[in-house]
């Protein structure tokens, strides 16, 4: 670790500023192109440690306001940050990717899993029914509603998961 003057400190900044990009990555860009200058038969290439990959890179956005406002909003809708949610939004939209925040996801998965069990065990009472078995009430016509009631509800959860998928393409639900 070594120190600088302070007029040192304002006159590097000043260049890093200059350039577009913060003192650090001045300060890098430095060490790297001294590196690269430097005999590679001088140092041992094995003892250079890799830097691990960094989860991302940070970015800074301006927003309008209004869309601030919108961005806060969808991001409480979905349980995230708001710079998590353009963080997913964004690489889903550069890999094709479709995200379901997993809350919204697991619940979802756990509602079309009921609903395709209670319209199992509806269609087994039908299918008894049919056969002349006896079977206690409801009676068919009951039966065949129910069992209608929970494919339409099958269904229609189904077409949630596709909209809320589309809503992440296109930034809102249709």
């Amino acid at each position: 670790m070594t120190w600088v003057s302070k007029e040192t400190k304002t006159r590097f900044a000043a260049v890093a500023r200059q350039q577009g990009i913060s003192d650090s990555g001045l300060l890098k860009r430095l060490v790297e192109l001294m590196l690269r200058s430097t005999d590679p038969a001088s140092y041992d290439a094995s003892t250079i440690v890799e830097p691990e990959p960094t989860r991302s890179t940070r970015l800074t956005v301006r927003l309008r306001t209004d869309d601030e406002m919108l961005l806060q909003a969808r991001a409480a809708a979905r349980g995230m940050a708001p710079a998590t949610y353009l963080s997913v939004l964004t690489r889903a939209h550069l890999r094709s990717l479709a995200p379901l925040p997993k809350e919204e996801l697991l619940a979802l998965k756990r509602s079309v899993s009921e609903l395709g069990s209670m319209g199992r065990i509806l269609n087994q009472i039908a299918r008894a029914a049919n056969q002349g078995e006896r079977v206690a009430s409801p009676g068919r016509e009951e039966l065949q509603a129910m069992l209608r009631i929970c494919e339409a509800l099958r269904d229609h959860v189904k077409g949630l998961i596709a909209a809320n998928l589309k809503s992440w393409e296109r930034g809102y639900a249709e």
